[in-house]
Protein backbone atom coordinates (compact mmCIF):
# COMPACT_ATOMS: atom_id res chain seq x y z
CA UNK A 1 0.00 0.00 0.00
CA UNK A 2 1.25 3.53 -0.94
CA UNK A 3 1.75 5.86 1.85
CA UNK A 4 0.31 9.10 2.52
CA UNK A 5 3.57 10.95 1.31
CA UNK A 6 3.51 8.71 -1.74
CA UNK A 7 0.54 9.51 -2.77
CA UNK A 8 0.18 13.19 -2.51
CA UNK A 9 3.41 13.33 -4.31
CA UNK A 10 1.55 10.76 -7.22
CA UNK A 11 -1.70 12.10 -7.77
CA UNK A 12 -2.26 15.22 -5.54
CA UNK A 13 -1.55 18.44 -7.91
CA UNK A 14 1.19 20.59 -6.48
CA UNK A 15 1.86 23.95 -6.69
CA UNK A 16 5.76 24.36 -6.05
CA UNK A 17 8.74 21.70 -6.44
CA UNK A 18 9.55 22.15 -2.83
CA UNK A 19 5.98 21.67 -0.65
CA UNK A 20 6.82 21.84 3.29
CA UNK A 21 5.81 18.23 3.10
CA UNK A 22 4.39 18.34 7.10
CA UNK A 23 2.38 15.15 7.31
CA UNK A 24 -0.41 16.57 9.45
CA UNK A 25 -2.21 13.80 12.03
CA UNK A 26 -4.14 16.58 14.10
CA UNK A 27 -4.29 19.94 15.21
CA UNK A 28 -5.60 21.32 18.23
CA UNK A 29 -4.91 24.87 19.80
CA UNK A 30 -2.14 26.75 18.34
CA UNK A 31 0.07 23.56 17.60
CA UNK A 32 -0.37 21.09 14.95
CA UNK A 33 0.87 17.23 15.77
CA UNK A 34 2.39 15.38 12.69
CA UNK A 35 2.29 11.82 11.80
CA UNK A 36 5.50 11.13 14.61
CA UNK A 37 3.19 12.93 17.63
CA UNK A 38 6.02 15.85 17.54
CA UNK A 39 4.58 18.91 17.79
CA UNK A 40 4.43 22.17 15.88
CA UNK A 41 3.75 25.93 17.01
CA UNK A 42 1.19 27.56 14.36
CA UNK A 43 2.51 31.00 13.62
CA UNK A 44 0.81 31.43 10.48
CA UNK A 45 -2.77 30.27 11.15
CA UNK A 46 -2.78 28.53 7.68
CA UNK A 47 -2.13 31.91 5.94
CA UNK A 48 -4.57 33.99 8.60
CA UNK A 49 -7.35 31.54 8.13
CA UNK A 50 -7.36 29.79 12.14
CA UNK A 51 -7.83 32.67 13.89
CA UNK A 52 -9.75 31.10 16.79
CA UNK A 53 -7.09 28.41 16.37
CA UNK A 54 -7.14 24.83 15.66
CA UNK A 55 -10.59 22.57 16.84
CA UNK A 56 -12.39 25.52 18.28
CA UNK A 57 -15.43 23.38 20.76
CA UNK A 58 -17.64 26.38 19.58
CA UNK A 59 -17.22 25.85 15.92
CA UNK A 60 -16.87 21.89 15.80
CA UNK A 61 -20.38 21.66 17.60
CA UNK A 62 -22.06 24.04 15.65
CA UNK A 63 -20.76 22.21 12.17
CA UNK A 64 -21.95 19.24 13.82
CA UNK A 65 -25.51 19.93 14.57
CA UNK A 66 -25.70 21.78 11.28
CA UNK A 67 -24.47 18.25 9.76
CA UNK A 68 -27.25 16.57 11.82
CA UNK A 69 -29.77 19.03 9.57
CA UNK A 70 -28.81 19.18 6.45
CA UNK A 71 -26.01 19.90 3.80
CA UNK A 72 -26.47 21.19 0.29
CA UNK A 73 -29.85 22.06 -0.59
CA UNK A 74 -30.11 24.60 -3.62
CA UNK A 75 -27.70 27.16 -5.45
CA UNK A 76 -26.97 30.27 -3.33
CA UNK A 77 -29.86 32.42 -3.34
CA UNK A 78 -33.49 30.13 -4.03
CA UNK A 79 -33.93 28.91 0.01
CA UNK A 80 -34.20 30.02 3.19
CA UNK A 81 -31.07 28.55 5.52
CA UNK A 82 -31.21 29.59 9.30
CA UNK A 83 -27.29 29.73 9.42
CA UNK A 84 -26.93 31.73 6.09
CA UNK A 85 -29.47 34.16 6.68
CA UNK A 86 -27.93 34.62 10.36
CA UNK A 87 -24.47 34.74 9.31
CA UNK A 88 -24.93 37.35 6.51
CA UNK A 89 -27.03 39.60 9.48
CA UNK A 90 -23.96 39.26 11.97
CA UNK A 91 -21.72 40.65 9.57
CA UNK A 92 -23.77 43.67 9.09
CA UNK A 93 -24.35 44.07 12.01
CA UNK A 94 -20.63 45.13 12.48
CA UNK A 95 -20.62 47.07 9.65
CA UNK A 96 -21.93 50.65 8.31
CA UNK A 97 -25.20 51.31 6.88
CA UNK A 98 -23.94 51.72 3.23
CA UNK A 99 -22.81 47.92 3.80
CA UNK A 100 -25.96 46.10 4.86
CA UNK A 101 -26.22 43.54 1.99
CA UNK A 102 -23.67 40.22 2.08
CA UNK A 103 -23.04 38.04 -1.01
CA UNK A 104 -21.50 34.66 0.47
CA UNK A 105 -18.89 32.49 -1.92
CA UNK A 106 -16.69 30.10 -1.67
CA UNK A 107 -13.37 32.24 -1.47
CA UNK A 108 -11.88 35.27 -1.15
CA UNK A 109 -10.89 35.19 -5.44
CA UNK A 110 -14.04 34.57 -5.84
CA UNK A 111 -15.04 37.58 -3.63
CA UNK A 112 -12.75 39.49 -6.01
CA UNK A 113 -14.24 38.43 -9.00
CA UNK A 114 -18.09 38.94 -8.32
CA UNK A 115 -17.15 42.45 -6.22
CA UNK A 116 -15.95 43.50 -10.26
CA UNK A 117 -18.68 41.97 -11.70
CA UNK A 118 -20.81 44.30 -9.50
CA UNK A 119 -18.24 47.53 -10.50
CA UNK A 120 -19.20 47.25 -13.77
CA UNK A 121 -22.95 46.32 -13.74
CA UNK A 122 -23.52 49.11 -11.43
CA UNK A 123 -21.24 51.95 -12.99
CA UNK A 124 -21.25 50.66 -16.47
CA UNK A 125 -17.57 51.09 -16.93
CA UNK A 126 -15.27 48.83 -17.40
CA UNK A 127 -11.58 50.43 -16.04
CA UNK A 128 -10.23 48.71 -13.23
CA UNK A 129 -7.46 50.00 -11.33
CA UNK A 130 -5.51 47.81 -8.60
CA UNK A 131 -2.29 48.61 -6.40
CA UNK A 132 1.21 47.50 -7.76
CA UNK A 133 1.80 44.54 -5.84
CA UNK A 134 -1.66 43.60 -4.42
CA UNK A 135 -2.65 39.93 -4.20
CA UNK A 136 -6.58 39.62 -4.60
CA UNK A 137 -6.62 35.66 -5.48
CA UNK A 138 -5.19 33.29 -8.43
CA UNK A 139 -8.38 32.96 -10.46
CA UNK A 140 -8.61 34.53 -13.89
CA UNK A 141 -9.91 37.78 -13.19
CA UNK A 142 -8.17 38.50 -9.80
CA UNK A 143 -5.15 37.61 -11.01
CA UNK A 144 -5.76 40.21 -13.70
CA UNK A 145 -5.00 42.54 -10.38
CA UNK A 146 -1.66 41.28 -10.05
CA UNK A 147 0.92 43.71 -11.08
CA UNK A 148 4.09 41.00 -11.12
CA UNK A 149 4.60 39.70 -14.48
CA UNK A 150 6.27 36.74 -13.52
CA UNK A 151 2.99 35.49 -12.21
CA UNK A 152 0.66 36.83 -15.05
CA UNK A 153 2.83 36.55 -18.32
CA UNK A 154 1.87 32.86 -18.71
CA UNK A 155 -1.82 33.18 -18.54
CA UNK A 156 -2.61 36.86 -20.86
CA UNK A 157 -4.44 37.57 -21.78
CA UNK A 158 -6.40 38.97 -19.12
CA UNK A 159 -8.82 41.04 -18.26
CA UNK A 160 -8.35 44.20 -20.23
CA UNK A 161 -8.66 47.41 -19.00
CA UNK A 162 -6.86 47.14 -15.70
CA UNK A 163 -4.27 50.05 -14.45
CA UNK A 164 -2.22 50.18 -11.49
CA UNK A 165 -1.57 52.89 -8.78
CA UNK A 166 0.97 53.23 -6.03
CA UNK A 167 0.14 52.02 -2.97
CA UNK A 168 0.11 55.37 -0.34
CA UNK A 169 1.20 57.27 -3.92
CA UNK A 170 -0.99 60.02 -3.57
CA UNK A 171 0.85 61.30 -7.00
CA UNK A 172 -0.57 58.16 -8.57
CA UNK A 173 -4.27 58.70 -8.12
CA UNK A 174 -4.37 61.06 -11.09
CA UNK A 175 -4.94 57.88 -13.32
CA UNK A 176 -8.65 58.02 -11.45
CA UNK A 177 -11.05 58.96 -14.07
CA UNK A 178 -14.44 59.32 -15.62
CA UNK A 179 -14.02 55.90 -17.66
CA UNK A 180 -13.21 53.94 -14.07
CA UNK A 181 -15.35 51.35 -12.63
CA UNK A 182 -13.92 51.00 -9.40
CA UNK A 183 -10.49 50.87 -7.00
CA UNK A 184 -9.59 47.87 -5.50
CA UNK A 185 -6.92 47.98 -2.57
CA UNK A 186 -6.07 46.26 0.23
CA UNK A 187 -6.56 47.76 3.72
CA UNK A 188 -3.44 46.65 4.67
CA UNK A 189 -1.16 45.19 2.03
CA UNK A 190 -0.44 41.64 2.57
CA UNK A 191 1.79 39.82 0.28
CA UNK A 192 3.54 42.89 -0.37
CA UNK A 193 4.87 42.46 3.29
CA UNK A 194 2.12 44.21 5.59
CA UNK A 195 2.24 47.58 4.38
CA UNK A 196 -0.10 49.93 5.97
CA UNK A 197 -2.00 52.91 4.32
CA UNK A 198 -1.88 56.26 5.44
CA UNK A 199 -4.64 58.09 6.36
CA UNK A 200 -4.04 60.84 3.78
CA UNK A 201 -4.03 58.12 0.83
CA UNK A 202 -7.16 56.92 1.71
CA UNK A 203 -8.95 59.59 2.15
CA UNK A 204 -7.58 61.25 -1.23
CA UNK A 205 -8.45 57.49 -3.15
CA UNK A 206 -12.13 58.05 -1.43
CA UNK A 207 -12.60 61.59 -2.86
CA UNK A 208 -11.24 60.56 -6.31
CA UNK A 209 -13.38 57.76 -6.20
CA UNK A 210 -16.50 60.13 -5.38
CA UNK A 211 -15.60 63.04 -7.74
CA UNK A 212 -15.37 59.86 -10.86
CA UNK A 213 -18.35 57.83 -9.65
CA UNK A 214 -15.56 55.15 -9.58
CA UNK A 215 -16.51 52.35 -6.60
CA UNK A 216 -14.23 51.78 -3.85
CA UNK A 217 -13.61 48.29 -3.12
CA UNK A 218 -11.48 47.38 -0.07
CA UNK A 219 -10.18 43.86 0.27
CA UNK A 220 -9.92 42.47 3.89
CA UNK A 221 -9.64 38.85 2.84
CA UNK A 222 -6.41 38.62 4.77
CA UNK A 223 -6.36 41.93 7.24
CA UNK A 224 -10.09 41.49 8.17
CA UNK A 225 -11.83 39.66 11.41
CA UNK A 226 -10.16 40.83 14.22
CA UNK A 227 -6.50 40.23 13.26
CA UNK A 228 -5.57 44.12 13.70
CA UNK A 229 -7.65 45.41 16.61
CA UNK A 230 -10.68 45.92 15.07
CA UNK A 231 -13.01 43.67 13.17
CA UNK A 232 -11.66 45.26 10.37
CA UNK A 233 -9.22 47.24 9.81
CA UNK A 234 -10.61 49.89 7.83
CA UNK A 235 -12.14 50.98 11.26
CA UNK A 236 -8.24 52.32 11.88
CA UNK A 237 -8.62 55.26 9.31
CA UNK A 238 -12.60 55.55 9.47
CA UNK A 239 -12.27 55.61 5.42
CA UNK A 240 -15.92 53.49 4.31
CA UNK A 241 -15.92 51.71 1.45
CA UNK A 242 -19.03 51.37 -1.44
CA UNK A 243 -17.41 47.32 -1.47
CA UNK A 244 -15.93 44.92 1.30
CA UNK A 245 -14.39 41.38 0.46
CA UNK A 246 -13.74 38.86 3.23
CA UNK A 247 -12.50 35.62 3.46
CA UNK A 248 -10.15 33.37 5.33
CA UNK A 249 -10.21 33.77 8.59
CA UNK A 250 -13.92 34.62 8.46
CA UNK A 251 -15.10 31.29 8.10
CA UNK A 252 -13.31 30.14 11.68
CA UNK A 253 -11.32 27.51 9.57
CA UNK A 254 -14.06 26.97 6.76
CA UNK A 255 -13.36 28.00 3.28
CA UNK A 256 -15.49 31.11 2.32
CA UNK A 257 -15.73 34.34 0.62
CA UNK A 258 -17.90 37.87 0.90
CA UNK A 259 -18.44 40.83 -1.00
CA UNK A 260 -20.63 42.77 0.85
CA UNK A 261 -22.30 46.43 -0.41
CA UNK A 262 -25.88 48.12 0.13
CA UNK A 263 -28.76 46.49 -1.13
CA UNK A 264 -29.90 48.79 -3.68
CA UNK A 265 -26.27 48.27 -5.68
CA UNK A 266 -26.05 44.37 -5.09
CA UNK A 267 -29.95 44.44 -6.46
CA UNK A 268 -28.14 44.49 -9.85
CA UNK A 269 -27.42 40.78 -10.25
CA UNK A 270 -31.00 39.84 -10.10
CA UNK A 271 -32.61 40.78 -14.11
CA UNK A 272 -30.71 42.06 -17.09
CA UNK A 273 -29.68 39.06 -16.70
CA UNK A 274 -30.92 37.26 -13.85
CA UNK A 275 -28.72 34.72 -12.16
CA UNK A 276 -26.21 37.91 -13.05
CA UNK A 277 -23.87 36.51 -10.26
CA UNK A 278 -24.32 32.86 -9.15
CA UNK A 279 -22.74 29.79 -6.81
CA UNK A 280 -23.30 26.72 -6.72
CA UNK A 281 -21.77 26.13 -3.15
CA UNK A 282 -21.66 29.28 -1.94
CA UNK A 283 -23.26 30.49 1.15
CA UNK A 284 -23.20 26.51 2.04
CA UNK A 285 -25.14 25.68 5.40
CA UNK A 286 -22.23 24.28 7.04
CA UNK A 287 -19.70 26.61 6.26
CA UNK A 288 -22.24 29.26 7.83
CA UNK A 289 -22.64 27.78 10.66
CA UNK A 290 -19.46 27.48 11.44
CA UNK A 291 -18.62 30.98 9.92
CA UNK A 292 -21.48 32.64 13.00
CA UNK A 293 -20.35 30.57 15.44
CA UNK A 294 -16.82 31.92 15.30
CA UNK A 295 -17.37 35.31 15.14
CA UNK A 296 -20.51 35.03 18.10
CA UNK A 297 -16.41 33.02 19.76
CA UNK A 298 -14.57 36.12 18.91
CA UNK A 299 -16.93 38.17 20.99
CA UNK A 300 -17.40 36.02 23.71
CA UNK A 301 -13.76 35.66 24.83
CA UNK A 302 -13.17 39.16 23.84
CA UNK A 303 -10.15 38.44 21.58
CA UNK A 304 -10.42 42.06 19.33
CA UNK A 305 -9.46 43.90 22.99
CA UNK A 306 -6.53 41.60 23.47
CA UNK A 307 -4.93 42.15 20.30
CA UNK A 308 -3.24 45.50 20.97
CA UNK A 309 -1.41 44.23 24.40
CA UNK A 310 -0.22 41.06 22.16
CA UNK A 311 1.50 43.13 19.30
CA UNK A 312 2.76 45.23 21.93
CA UNK A 313 4.28 42.18 23.37
CA UNK A 314 6.04 40.74 19.89
CA UNK A 315 7.66 44.41 19.18
CA UNK A 316 8.80 44.30 22.58
CA UNK A 317 10.47 40.67 22.68
CA UNK A 318 11.09 39.84 19.12
CA UNK A 319 14.64 42.17 19.14
CA UNK A 320 17.50 40.86 17.25
CA UNK A 321 20.27 42.92 15.02
CA UNK A 322 19.03 41.01 12.08
CA UNK A 323 15.52 41.60 12.14
CA UNK A 324 15.58 45.63 10.68
CA UNK A 325 11.86 46.61 11.17
CA UNK A 326 8.51 44.76 11.92
CA UNK A 327 5.53 46.30 9.60
CA UNK A 328 2.03 45.40 10.00
CA UNK A 329 -0.77 46.27 12.92
CA UNK A 330 -1.80 43.56 15.67
CA UNK A 331 -1.47 40.14 14.64
CA UNK A 332 -0.66 41.02 11.05
CA UNK A 333 3.21 41.35 11.68
CA UNK A 334 6.09 40.93 9.33
CA UNK A 335 9.72 41.06 10.48
CA UNK A 336 12.00 42.19 7.69
CA UNK A 337 15.39 40.68 7.39
CA UNK A 338 18.10 41.52 4.91
CA UNK A 339 17.61 38.83 1.89
CA UNK A 340 15.37 36.10 0.79
CA UNK A 341 18.47 33.76 1.53
CA UNK A 342 18.17 34.46 5.50
CA UNK A 343 14.16 34.34 5.25
CA UNK A 344 14.23 30.58 4.04
CA UNK A 345 17.19 29.37 5.95
CA UNK A 346 14.77 30.79 9.40
CA UNK A 347 11.65 29.00 8.39
CA UNK A 348 13.79 25.95 7.64
CA UNK A 349 15.46 26.10 11.24
CA UNK A 350 11.78 27.29 12.87
CA UNK A 351 10.03 24.24 11.44
CA UNK A 352 12.72 21.85 12.71
CA UNK A 353 12.48 23.74 16.25
CA UNK A 354 8.77 23.03 15.65
CA UNK A 355 7.59 26.65 14.96
CA UNK A 356 5.54 27.48 11.47
CA UNK A 357 6.48 30.82 9.73
CA UNK A 358 6.96 31.73 5.90
CA UNK A 359 7.57 34.33 3.88
CA UNK A 360 5.25 36.92 1.65
CA UNK A 361 5.43 36.81 -2.31
CA UNK A 362 7.14 39.93 -2.75
CA UNK A 363 8.40 40.77 0.48
CA UNK A 364 10.29 38.01 0.41
CA UNK A 365 12.96 39.01 2.88
CA UNK A 366 10.40 39.10 5.82
CA UNK A 367 9.02 36.52 7.34
CA UNK A 368 5.00 36.20 8.22
CA UNK A 369 3.28 36.27 11.78
CA UNK A 370 -0.05 35.69 12.14
CA UNK A 371 -1.28 33.47 15.01
CA UNK A 372 -4.40 32.71 16.13
CA UNK A 373 -5.81 35.16 17.37
CA UNK A 374 -6.37 32.62 20.70
CA UNK A 375 -2.92 32.46 21.16
CA UNK A 376 -1.05 33.11 24.64
CA UNK A 377 1.95 35.72 25.80
CA UNK A 378 3.29 32.24 27.12
CA UNK A 379 2.81 30.64 23.52
CA UNK A 380 4.06 33.77 22.01
CA UNK A 381 7.08 33.32 23.91
CA UNK A 382 7.81 30.09 22.53
CA UNK A 383 7.85 31.08 18.99
CA UNK A 384 9.70 34.00 20.10
CA UNK A 385 12.91 32.78 21.33
CA UNK A 386 12.77 30.06 18.99
CA UNK A 387 12.87 32.63 15.98
CA UNK A 388 15.33 34.76 18.05
CA UNK A 389 17.99 31.56 18.54
CA UNK A 390 17.54 30.83 15.08
CA UNK A 391 18.31 34.59 13.88
CA UNK A 392 21.84 33.41 15.35
CA UNK A 393 22.25 31.01 12.72
CA UNK A 394 21.32 32.91 9.23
Amino acid sequence: MLTNRQLFLSHQAQTTNFPLMLEVSKAEGVFLYDSTGKKYLDFISGISVSSLGHGNEAVKTAIKNQVDKYLHLMVYGEFIQEPTALLAKKITDYLPENLDCVYLVNSGAEATDGALKLAKRVTKKSKIIACKNAYHGSTHAALSLNSNEYYTQPYRPLLPDVEFIEFNNIESLKIIDKQTACVIIETIQGEAGYIEPTFEFLSVLQQKCRENCALLIFDEIQAGIGKTGKMFSFEHWNIIPDVLLLGKALGAGMPIGAFITSKKMMHVFTDNPILGHITTFGGHAVVAAAALAGLIEIENLDLINQIADKEIFIRENLIHPKIKEIRGKGLMLAAQLDNFEQTLKLCQLCLVDGLIIDWFLYANNSIRIVPPLTITKNELSIGIEIILKNLDLV
